[in-house]
């Protein structure tokens, strides 16, 4: 796993980028479509703002390891870790220009951040700041930490932590969803009672309530477990129709 940005000099192309305020949040709202599309060759990344170093249980070296085994999981090469504080999320130009690096280093299509109405302020704040650093990574003579060129990335969605909101599509994951589990279950210290550990909402039930969610969304679409997704744009459809055979 990569410390922090600073060192990334060599730009790469991936697909999919998905920022997370803390390690699990991109597994519990999209561990799924990333195994799918890391399965199915595409380049993926994860970048986590923070080290979590706040988290009730565990501590910052525990949970490096646990996201690094939930990383090899799901498949994903790239792993970032930038060093903002946990519970310091702010819309600071430091922390802009921190975000602008990495999509500019990364290149990517498109680009995943938590939803912004969770019960978890870091959650709102990941998601406003991941907006804010996509639209400076697309001007030109905006200057990031690395001075790399700027990359407009071509779709932003979110996904859900803690929240159960409509989507505006759903991504079927029932192929995955054994892959999704086992990623979650690689942050024992978050989801599992530990000797010593201290009661929170994920020791309790957590990865069930997940699995519930996945499982509803699946039957929205008529599929056994599925992923939303929320758009702020409208989206395009190509095609209504299948071709008549």
């Amino acid at each position: 796993m990569e410390k922090n940005c600073q060192p990334m000099i060599t730009e790469q192309n991936v697909q999919l980028l998905a920022f997370g305020a803390h390690s699990d949040d991109v597994e519990i709202g999209m561990g799924g479509t990333i195994a799918q599309y890391c399965r199915q060759g595409q380049e993926v990344a994860i970048c986590d703002l923070t080290k979590a170093e706040l988290s009730s249980n565990g501590n910052v070296e525990l949970r490096q390891k646990e996201a690094w085994k939930a990383q090899s999981v799901l498949g994903v090469k790239t792993r970032i870790q930038l060093d903002i504080a946990d519970r310091g999320i702010a819309m600071t130009d430091e922390n802009v220009k921190k975000v602008v690096s990495v999509i500019r280093k990364l290149r990517p299509q498109v680009v995943f951040a938590p939803y912004y109405e969770d019960r978890h302020p870091d959650h709102g704040n990941c998601a406003s700041l991941v907006k804010e650093a996509i639209f400076s990574a697309g001007i030109k003579k905006y200057q990031d930490e690395l001075n790399l060129p700027a990359h407009k990335v071509d779709s932003f969605y979110y996904y859900m932590i803690n929240g159960f909101h409509k989507p505006s599509f759903i991504i079927d994951i029932s192929a995955e969803i054994n892959i999704k589990i086992e990623s979650l279950n690689a942050y024992e210290s978050q989801f599992s009672k530990q000797p010593g550990s201290i009661d929170t909402p994920l020791t309790n039930g957590y990865l069930a309530s997940v699995l519930a969610r996945e499982s509803l969304f699946g039957k929205e679409v008529g599929v056994e477990y599925g992923e939303g997704f929320i758009s702020e744009q409208p989206l395009l459809i190509q095609q209504l129709l299948r071709e008549k055979k």
